[in-house]
């Protein structure tokens, strides 16, 4: 009976060490918390962000004030995206781990080549980004790239777990690349197709696959449509026959509706990130969904 309550003692003590010494992550986006719970299975993960915010405006709320202090990794994608409520998080959390310049600090654009770099002297809007279009999550080719970089950092933060993060990266690009040969034959019958946007949620997506962005329902990034501006694009999209009109989940599509009841072109609401409460919770599922339903408008 004591051997069996000794052992029982040490798998107990085993277990309570294994738990202090699971990595706890912080993102800024789902997109990374997905893809971290993929890389990381025993971290655990927490998201600044879900898929009904813009990311460009959070609150620096009491609540992600405690999960930053407490996080041993912050991954955020950079490129100015969370430059509106990260920093107050960071000086109010007061974790050295996660400060700028830290090993536990990861901004991912720093990584990867962006796309719609523009000065910010001719725009009066903080969604534009002179580091760069910061959606790159939807070019399933950089996730590719930046799911090597993110287990590189976890490896470097908790070197002792090097093996399994290094087993989980191998196992996730095996499947990852396995739907890139799908989704690559999805893309090729998309190639040339004509879409309006709202706003550069979906540029990286629509680069890689070869579409193409006729006209956008902003007069200006960031900028809201205005009835003036939806007026105008009318005759653009009669005429070059787009097949969607593309919104996200949390804008308002108001203007977007508007344009497809007076063009006849079909209107896609689409997730811009993974839902990680829902049925869309991986990057996976989200390119799967995504392409699928492009197809369904041609």
């Amino acid at each position: 009976m004591q051997r069996i309550v000794s052992k029982l003692f040490a798998l107990g003590l085993f277990a309570v060490v294994n738990t202090a010494q699971a990595l706890t992550i912080f993102t800024c986006e789902p997109e990374w918390a997905s893809l971290s719970m993929e890389l990381a299975p025993d971290a655990k993960v927490f998201s600044a962000t879900h898929a009904y915010q813009d990311p460009h405006y959070i609150e620096a709320r009491p609540s992600l004030i405690s999960k930053l202090a407490k996080a041993d990794i912050a991954i955020c994608s950079g490129a100015g995206l969370e430059s509106g409520w990260l920093p107050a998080l960071q000086k109010r959390a007061s974790n050295r781990d996660v400060i700028d310049g830290a090993k536990g600090m990861l901004y991912l654009s720093r990584f990867i080549e962006t796309i719609e770099k523009h000065d910010t002297e001719f725009f009066s809007t903080e969604h534009v980004h002179p580091e760069g279009n910061p959606h790159f999550h939807l070019d399933p080719e950089r996730v590719s790239k930046l799911a090597r970089v993110i287990s590189q950092r976890l490896q470097t933060i908790d070197p002792d777990s090097s093996q399994a993060y290094q087993q989980a990266l191998e196992k996730w690009q095996a499947n990852w690349q396995k739907s890139m040969q799908t989704w690559q034959q999805q893309a090729a019958e998309l190639k040339g197709q004509p879409v309006v946007v709202q706003h550069t949620s979906f540029s990286y997506l629509i680069n890689w696959s070869g579409m193409n962005a006729i006209a956008d329902l902003e007069p200006e990034p960031g900028v809201p449509p205005t009835m003036t501006h939806a007026q105008s694009l009318v005759e653009e999209t009669r005429s070059q026959q787009p097949i969607a009109i593309l919104t996200n989940w949390y804008q308002n599509d108001r203007a977007a509706q508007w344009l497809s009841g007076k063009t006849d072109v079909k209107h896609l609401n689409l997730p811009a990130t993974v839902d990680l409460k829902g049925e869309i919770n991986t990057l996976q599922r989200l390119f799967d969904h995504l392409l699928s339903q492009l197809q369904a408008a041609r």
